[in-house]
């Protein structure tokens, strides 16, 4: 089984988590195959997404070689233990969750705790949260604001990255984003353009690796 420090060394390289919230859960595996070809080797499929569990321990069977595959919108330990039993070797929570961090500890799997406020990102790292999802990331300078006091946080921003503030993030010290709707956006999807999904994952791969970092 691969190790919690493993699955962090992977996430890091680019440091781009993309997020797959689907309608349809038959799109699923095509844009885990799209965003593969793009690049990236980490693919977060989100609890909204019909079939969830499923989806995650099929992609884990046919893209876990290759990809770390995670689960996104956790709201409970429950949902957490049963994503992780389907396969997820990450987590990711909108809300901060503290006994989420608990459980992704006991199965050695990376846990990410969702934030907004400085207390709530502090209380996420007191917590044992491997990083700290600042949700919703809309604006840059509230994330440098919060770095500045509190350079010891791992933030991930979320909701609202973008080709062009990818690479401020990556210079303000964070290590990681999460990439939505300007990657995996409800077009790609419905049209099903899988070529331009891939075109897309090789451009936010290649605008971390050129991103200056703190």
């Amino acid at each position: 089984m691969t190790s919690r420090a493993e699955i962090i060394s992977r996430l890091l390289d680019p440091g781009v988590i993309p997020v797959i919230r689907a309608d349809n859960p038959e799109d699923v595996m095509p844009a885990c195959e799209a965003l593969l070809a793009g690049g990236l080797n980490a693919l977060e499929i989100t609890m909204t997404t019909p079939n969830a569990l499923a989806l995650i321990r099929e992609a884990g069977k046919r893209f876990g070689a290759k990809a770390v595959i995670g689960v996104g919108t956790v709201m409970t330990p429950e949902v957490c233990l049963a994503a992780i039993e389907a396969g997820a070797t990450f987590v990711v929570t909108p809300i901060l969750v503290p006994e989420i961090a608990r459980v992704a500890q006991g199965a050695d799997r990376v846990c990410i705790l969702g934030a907004f406020t400085p207390t709530e990102a502090q209380v996420a790292h007191e917590a044992g949260a491997d990083f700290v999802k600042i949700f919703p990331a809309e604006n840059t300078a509230y994330v440098a604001a919060m770095l500045a006091p509190m350079p010891h946080l791992k933030i991930i921003p979320t909701s609202g990255v973008n080709l062009k503030t990818g690479p401020e993030y990556f210079a303000m010290g964070c290590p990681l984003v999460g990439v939505g709707s300007s990657l995996v956006s409800s077009k790609i999807l419905r049209e099903k353009n899988w070529a331009e999904l891939t075109r897309l994952a090789g451009e936010f791969v290649a605008m971390a690796r050129k991103a200056p970092r703190k």
